[in-house]
């Protein structure tokens, strides 16, 4: 009789869980400035999914230099249970090796219009969110930090929060890094195209409260002198914003972390 009820105990228990579980859905969403299918990962939790469905907020989260959609999937695998928990939907597109720009040399790299706008539009239409800025964030890694920043600072209408991790924040000391010059050309014979497509450079677009803004590096990442040159860039100009550095690299443990202090910030901003 008791090895039963621990039988009944364990079956309701797996039942519970198999009801109340996020979805990870990859989808093909079509850039129709690029006039591509461009692979994306969902991360929906389960209230999106009821009969009555909830809608719930959208945190944007890109990958970095050589990445792809399933990064953070792969370096945060229990992002499906932090989704329920929190009530969040989590969004991964494939951004290649764009930088998140729309490249000024590459008409078949669009990913600012692709992120900002038809990828957003998609997401509003098809899920149940909440199609508003205050309940929209955009974060990263890297390469996928610049583009979180970049693309936030020039859709502050359709973002309200937004950061970056170990993010290339400004490119101009790497001119040779990343394939960045196939995006924007040589650095000698093209200085005021990266000059404007560095997100260090697109502080002076922002006024104080445009953006909640969380900003972290690791004290051994190469990208750590960028970083502090970001964070008094923003202090210069009294633009309110997180700045964080931790003992770590440039490193998936690193990222595995520091998407806890990111979620964190973003669930403050929208419940405030």
């Amino acid at each position: 009789m008791k090895s039963r009820h621990f039988l009944l105990v364990f079956l309701l228990q797996v039942v519970a869980i198999s009801v109340q579980a996020a979805r990870v859905d990859t989808v093909f969403v079509k850039s129709p400035s690029m006039n591509k299918d461009i692979k994306v990962v969902y991360i929906l939790p389960d209230k999106t999914m009821a009969e009555h469905p909830q809608a719930c907020p959208v945190i944007y989260l890109l990958h970095g230099y050589s990445g792809n959609a399933r990064s953070w999937i792969g370096l945060k695998p229990e992002l499906p249970q932090i989704a329920d928990e929190k009530g969040i939907i989590f969004v991964c597109p494939d951004g290649k090796n764009s930088w998140y720009w729309d490249s000024p040399k590459n008409p078949a790299y669009r990913y600012e219009t692709f992120i900002s706008s038809e990828l957003v539009n998609y997401t509003d239409t098809h899920y149940a969110t909440i199609p508003e800025k205050r309940a929209r964030a955009i974060s990263g890694l890297s390469m996928g930090g610049h583009g979180a920043l970049w693309n936030a600072i020039r859709h502050k209408d359709i973002f309200g929060a937004a950061g970056s991790m170990s993010g290339g924040v400004d490119i101009r000391p790497f001119p040779n890094n990343w394939e960045m010059k196939r995006q924007l050309g040589e650095l000698t014979a093209n200085e005021a195209v990266w000059n404007s497509h560095t997100v260090i450079n697109q502080v002076d677009k922002l006024a104080n409260g445009d953006l909640a803004l969380i900003i972290d590096c690791g004290e051994s990442d190469f990208f750590l002198e960028v970083n502090k040159e970001l964070h008094k860039r923003l202090l210069a100009y009294k633009i309110d914003h997180d700045f964080i550095t931790r003992p770590g690299g440039h490193t998936g443990t690193y990222w595995n972390n520091s998407l806890d202090y990111h979620i964190l910030f973003f669930c403050k901003f929208f419940n405030r």
